[in-house]
């Protein structure tokens, strides 16, 4: 145990009880306990492997290389369409955690293994998002637009891009566009 860990487990509030067992299960597997992102997480040599976080309609145990693991007991979900590689497993009781602490052990070990094996996933690239036509237009108008955007890192480029190609109607989509144009030229992330 970590004590600058401790804050979030001393918490009262919904799910305390449920973390608790979470982090006894995690620590029985014998990783180190970190606070990373306002949340305990626990890593393999400085490797990240799992994550306790919680929201309003339940709590939840993030595999960092979720997508990687033998999902046999079919319990790893997906959060969004657009995570790639990690994967949760949600919990809305802490009877329900009980009841799952082999599975959970056995699917962290194997998370264990997957890191120690150095396994990664191919993620998409860069050029595997759309373009959406409002910002495909300014970067062909706007050539400084294009190189700022060209020397921006991948994860930026794809957060744009994502962002950008949200929306339904072509009028949201140019108003983001606009309003990101000076943010993209200073060479800044969507969230910088």
């Amino acid at each position: 145990m970590n004590p600058k860990v401790d804050f979030f487990f001393n918490k009262t509030g919904k799910w305390q009880e449920e973390v608790e067992k979470l982090r006894t299960i995690i620590l029985d597997c014998g990783l180190d306990e970190e606070l990373k992102w306002g949340c305990p997480c626990y890593a393999l040599n400085g490797n990240n492997i799992v994550l306790i976080h919680t929201f309003k309609e339940y709590c939840a145990l993030l595999f960092f290389k979720g997508a990687l693991l033998n999902d046999t007991h079919d319990i790893l979900i997906q959060q969004t369409e657009n995570v790639q590689v990690p994967r949760q497993v949600r919990f809305t009781s802490v009877e329900q955690i009980t009841e799952m602490a082999p599975i959970l052990k056995a699917y962290i070990n194997e998370a264990i293994e997957v890191e120690k094996a150095g396994l990664k996933m191919a993620l998409k690239k860069t050029e595997d998002f759309v373009v959406p036509a409002e910002f495909q237009d300014k970067l062909d108008h706007i050539p400084a637009l294009k190189t700022a955007f060209e020397a921006l890192t991948p994860g930026r480029q794809r957060g744009y891009l994502f962002y950008f190609s949200q929306p339904k109607q072509s009028k949201t989509r140019d108003a983001r566009v606009e309003k990101y144009i000076p943010q993209i030229l200073a060479g800044k992330g969507l969230d910088d």
